[in-house]
Protein backbone atom coordinates (compact mmCIF):
# COMPACT_ATOMS: atom_id res chain seq x y z
CA UNK A 1 0.00 0.00 0.00
CA UNK A 2 2.94 2.34 0.37
CA UNK A 3 2.91 2.88 -3.41
CA UNK A 4 -0.37 4.77 -2.96
CA UNK A 5 1.24 7.22 -0.56
CA UNK A 6 3.54 9.17 -2.89
CA UNK A 7 1.49 12.31 -2.23
CA UNK A 8 2.83 12.25 1.34
CA UNK A 9 6.17 13.62 0.09
CA UNK A 10 6.81 16.97 1.72
CA UNK A 11 3.86 16.57 4.10
CA UNK A 12 4.41 16.89 7.84
CA UNK A 13 3.14 13.91 9.81
CA UNK A 14 3.23 13.54 13.61
CA UNK A 15 3.56 9.99 14.97
CA UNK A 16 2.90 9.30 18.66
CA UNK A 17 4.32 6.19 20.27
CA UNK A 18 7.03 6.35 17.62
CA UNK A 19 9.81 4.72 19.64
CA UNK A 20 9.00 1.08 18.86
CA UNK A 21 6.64 -1.40 17.25
CA UNK A 22 3.97 -0.14 14.88
CA UNK A 23 4.84 3.50 15.56
CA UNK A 24 8.50 3.02 14.64
CA UNK A 25 7.69 0.99 11.52
CA UNK A 26 5.22 3.63 10.36
CA UNK A 27 7.61 6.50 11.04
CA UNK A 28 10.25 4.81 8.88
CA UNK A 29 7.71 4.13 6.11
CA UNK A 30 6.64 7.78 6.18
CA UNK A 31 10.27 8.82 5.89
CA UNK A 32 10.73 6.60 2.86
CA UNK A 33 7.60 8.16 1.36
CA UNK A 34 9.28 11.58 1.66
CA UNK A 35 7.26 12.96 4.56
CA UNK A 36 8.59 15.26 7.25
CA UNK A 37 8.27 12.92 10.22
CA UNK A 38 7.79 14.04 13.82
CA UNK A 39 8.64 11.17 16.16
CA UNK A 40 6.97 11.74 19.52
CA UNK A 41 7.31 9.35 22.46
CA UNK A 42 8.02 9.15 26.16
CA UNK A 43 11.30 7.41 25.26
CA UNK A 44 12.62 10.09 22.96
CA UNK A 45 16.12 8.59 23.12
CA UNK A 46 14.81 5.46 21.39
CA UNK A 47 13.52 7.65 18.54
CA UNK A 48 16.94 9.15 17.79
CA UNK A 49 18.23 6.19 15.69
CA UNK A 50 14.98 6.16 13.74
CA UNK A 51 15.32 9.87 13.02
CA UNK A 52 18.89 9.33 11.86
CA UNK A 53 17.72 6.59 9.51
CA UNK A 54 15.04 8.86 8.06
CA UNK A 55 17.53 11.68 7.52
CA UNK A 56 20.09 9.30 6.00
CA UNK A 57 17.49 8.23 3.44
CA UNK A 58 16.94 11.86 2.44
CA UNK A 59 13.99 12.67 4.67
CA UNK A 60 13.44 15.13 7.47
CA UNK A 61 12.76 14.20 11.07
CA UNK A 62 12.10 15.85 14.41
CA UNK A 63 12.18 14.02 17.75
CA UNK A 64 9.95 15.21 20.59
CA UNK A 65 9.65 13.87 24.13
CA UNK A 66 5.94 13.55 24.82
CA UNK A 67 3.59 11.62 27.08
CA UNK A 68 0.09 11.49 25.57
CA UNK A 69 -1.42 11.05 29.03
CA UNK A 70 -0.35 14.63 29.83
CA UNK A 71 -2.44 17.20 27.97
CA UNK A 72 0.22 19.91 28.16
CA UNK A 73 2.74 17.56 26.51
CA UNK A 74 0.36 16.93 23.62
CA UNK A 75 -0.38 20.61 23.12
CA UNK A 76 3.32 21.48 23.20
CA UNK A 77 4.20 18.70 20.73
CA UNK A 78 1.70 19.97 18.17
CA UNK A 79 2.93 23.53 18.69
CA UNK A 80 6.56 22.40 18.28
CA UNK A 81 5.65 20.55 15.07
CA UNK A 82 4.04 23.65 13.59
CA UNK A 83 6.92 25.86 14.76
CA UNK A 84 9.51 23.54 13.15
CA UNK A 85 7.80 22.57 9.88
CA UNK A 86 5.23 25.37 9.51
CA UNK A 87 2.17 23.13 9.57
CA UNK A 88 0.84 19.68 10.34
CA UNK A 89 -0.73 17.71 7.49
CA UNK A 90 -1.19 14.31 9.07
CA UNK A 91 -1.03 12.43 12.33
CA UNK A 92 -0.80 8.83 13.43
CA UNK A 93 -2.02 8.65 17.03
CA UNK A 94 -0.51 5.33 17.94
CA UNK A 95 0.68 5.60 21.56
CA UNK A 96 -1.10 3.08 23.72
CA UNK A 97 -1.04 1.12 26.96
CA UNK A 98 -2.10 -2.51 27.40
CA UNK A 99 -2.53 -2.50 31.15
CA UNK A 100 -2.22 -5.44 33.52
CA UNK A 101 -4.00 -8.63 32.50
CA UNK A 102 -6.52 -9.65 35.16
CA UNK A 103 -10.21 -10.46 35.57
CA UNK A 104 -12.36 -7.35 35.85
CA UNK A 105 -13.05 -7.75 39.58
CA UNK A 106 -9.30 -7.92 40.25
CA UNK A 107 -8.45 -4.94 38.05
CA UNK A 108 -7.41 -1.91 40.06
CA UNK A 109 -8.95 1.50 39.55
CA UNK A 110 -5.43 2.85 39.07
CA UNK A 111 -4.80 0.46 36.18
CA UNK A 112 -8.16 1.31 34.59
CA UNK A 113 -7.44 5.03 34.90
CA UNK A 114 -3.94 4.69 33.42
CA UNK A 115 -5.17 2.76 30.38
CA UNK A 116 -8.08 5.10 29.73
CA UNK A 117 -5.95 8.21 30.20
CA UNK A 118 -3.36 7.03 27.67
CA UNK A 119 -5.56 5.28 25.13
CA UNK A 120 -8.69 7.47 25.19
CA UNK A 121 -7.78 10.84 26.71
CA UNK A 122 -4.46 10.74 24.84
CA UNK A 123 -6.23 10.28 21.50
CA UNK A 124 -8.79 12.95 22.41
CA UNK A 125 -6.11 15.51 23.28
CA UNK A 126 -4.02 14.57 20.23
CA UNK A 127 -6.95 15.09 17.87
CA UNK A 128 -8.04 18.25 19.67
CA UNK A 129 -4.77 20.07 19.06
CA UNK A 130 -4.01 18.47 15.70
CA UNK A 131 -7.43 19.46 14.35
CA UNK A 132 -7.01 23.02 15.63
CA UNK A 133 -3.76 23.27 13.69
CA UNK A 134 -5.15 21.61 10.55
CA UNK A 135 -8.16 23.91 10.41
CA UNK A 136 -5.78 26.84 10.04
CA UNK A 137 -4.02 25.35 7.00
CA UNK A 138 -6.86 23.81 5.01
CA UNK A 139 -7.19 20.31 6.40
CA UNK A 140 -5.32 17.05 6.78
CA UNK A 141 -5.66 13.41 7.69
CA UNK A 142 -5.56 11.61 11.03
CA UNK A 143 -5.26 7.90 11.76
CA UNK A 144 -5.80 6.56 15.28
CA UNK A 145 -4.66 3.15 16.46
CA UNK A 146 -7.64 1.17 17.67
CA UNK A 147 -7.48 -2.62 17.70
CA UNK A 148 -9.52 -5.68 16.90
CA UNK A 149 -10.24 -5.17 20.59
CA UNK A 150 -12.69 -2.55 19.30
CA UNK A 151 -14.48 -5.37 17.41
CA UNK A 152 -14.22 -8.34 19.76
CA UNK A 153 -13.37 -8.88 23.42
CA UNK A 154 -10.29 -10.35 25.06
CA UNK A 155 -10.65 -11.89 28.50
CA UNK A 156 -8.72 -10.25 31.33
CA UNK A 157 -8.15 -7.01 29.39
CA UNK A 158 -11.34 -5.10 30.15
CA UNK A 159 -9.77 -1.59 30.41
CA UNK A 160 -7.85 -2.10 27.14
CA UNK A 161 -10.88 -3.40 25.24
CA UNK A 162 -13.07 -0.60 26.62
CA UNK A 163 -10.45 1.96 25.65
CA UNK A 164 -10.24 0.75 22.06
CA UNK A 165 -14.02 0.92 21.72
CA UNK A 166 -13.60 4.49 22.98
CA UNK A 167 -11.01 5.23 20.29
CA UNK A 168 -13.47 4.14 17.61
CA UNK A 169 -16.17 6.33 19.14
CA UNK A 170 -13.88 9.35 19.06
CA UNK A 171 -12.76 8.55 15.53
CA UNK A 172 -16.27 8.27 14.11
CA UNK A 173 -17.58 11.36 15.87
CA UNK A 174 -14.65 13.54 14.85
CA UNK A 175 -14.87 12.23 11.27
CA UNK A 176 -18.51 13.32 11.17
CA UNK A 177 -17.67 16.78 12.49
CA UNK A 178 -14.70 17.63 10.27
CA UNK A 179 -15.05 15.87 6.89
CA UNK A 180 -16.61 18.97 5.31
CA UNK A 181 -13.71 21.05 6.64
CA UNK A 182 -11.11 18.97 4.83
CA UNK A 183 -10.01 16.69 7.66
CA UNK A 184 -10.38 12.93 7.30
CA UNK A 185 -10.19 10.83 10.46
CA UNK A 186 -9.89 7.05 10.44
CA UNK A 187 -8.55 4.25 12.61
CA UNK A 188 -6.49 1.16 11.98
CA UNK A 189 -7.50 -1.96 13.92
CA UNK A 190 -4.54 -4.32 14.09
CA UNK A 191 -4.85 -7.93 15.12
CA UNK A 192 -2.07 -9.61 17.11
CA UNK A 193 1.23 -8.17 15.88
CA UNK A 194 4.69 -9.34 16.93
CA UNK A 195 5.64 -6.42 19.17
CA UNK A 196 6.87 -6.16 22.75
CA UNK A 197 3.43 -5.03 23.98
CA UNK A 198 1.67 -7.97 22.32
CA UNK A 199 4.21 -10.36 23.84
CA UNK A 200 3.16 -9.10 27.26
CA UNK A 201 -0.50 -9.61 26.46
CA UNK A 202 0.05 -13.22 25.35
CA UNK A 203 2.68 -13.96 27.99
CA UNK A 204 5.55 -14.46 25.54
CA UNK A 205 6.41 -14.40 21.83
CA UNK A 206 6.14 -18.20 21.76
CA UNK A 207 2.61 -18.02 23.20
CA UNK A 208 1.69 -15.43 20.59
CA UNK A 209 2.91 -17.61 17.73
CA UNK A 210 1.14 -20.67 19.15
CA UNK A 211 -2.13 -18.76 19.51
CA UNK A 212 -1.98 -17.54 15.91
CA UNK A 213 -1.39 -20.96 14.31
CA UNK A 214 -5.16 -21.53 14.13
CA UNK A 215 -5.85 -18.13 12.55
CA UNK A 216 -6.34 -17.94 8.75
CA UNK A 217 -2.93 -16.31 8.28
CA UNK A 218 -1.32 -18.90 10.56
CA UNK A 219 0.97 -16.32 12.12
CA UNK A 220 1.13 -13.01 13.94
CA UNK A 221 1.38 -9.84 11.91
CA UNK A 222 4.48 -7.72 11.52
CA UNK A 223 4.61 -4.03 12.37
CA UNK A 224 5.46 -3.21 8.76
CA UNK A 225 2.18 -4.84 7.70
CA UNK A 226 0.30 -2.22 9.70
CA UNK A 227 2.42 0.68 8.45
CA UNK A 228 1.28 0.24 4.84
CA UNK A 229 -2.44 0.53 5.62
CA UNK A 230 -1.76 3.55 7.85
CA UNK A 231 0.05 5.33 5.00
CA UNK A 232 -2.84 4.47 2.70
CA UNK A 233 -5.36 6.05 5.10
CA UNK A 234 -3.17 9.14 5.47
CA UNK A 235 -2.78 9.54 1.73
CA UNK A 236 -5.04 11.00 -0.94
CA UNK A 237 -5.69 7.45 -2.18
CA UNK A 238 -8.14 7.28 0.74
CA UNK A 239 -9.75 10.65 -0.02
CA UNK A 240 -13.30 9.22 0.17
CA UNK A 241 -12.74 7.32 3.41
CA UNK A 242 -13.47 8.82 6.82
CA UNK A 243 -14.79 7.42 10.08
CA UNK A 244 -13.62 3.93 9.16
CA UNK A 245 -11.85 1.33 11.29
CA UNK A 246 -9.63 -0.66 8.94
CA UNK A 247 -9.14 -4.16 10.33
CA UNK A 248 -5.66 -5.57 9.59
CA UNK A 249 -5.58 -8.91 11.34
CA UNK A 250 -4.73 -11.73 8.95
CA UNK A 251 -8.33 -12.90 9.15
CA UNK A 252 -8.31 -13.32 12.95
CA UNK A 253 -11.81 -11.87 13.45
CA UNK A 254 -13.55 -13.72 10.60
CA UNK A 255 -13.35 -17.05 12.38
Amino acid sequence: MENNSSDLAGKTVLVTGASSGIGAATALALGRAGANVVLAARRADACAPLAQEIVASGGKALVLKMDVSVEADVQQAVAATVAHFGRIDGAFNNAGLLGTASPLHDTSSADFDAVMRTNVAGVFWSMKYQIEAMLKTGGGSIVNTASIGAQVAFANLSPYVASKHGVMGLTRTAALEYFTQGIRINAVCPGPVATAMTDIGFGSRDNLHAAMLSAPAGRAGQATEIAGPVLFLLSNAASYISGHGLVVDGGYTIQ
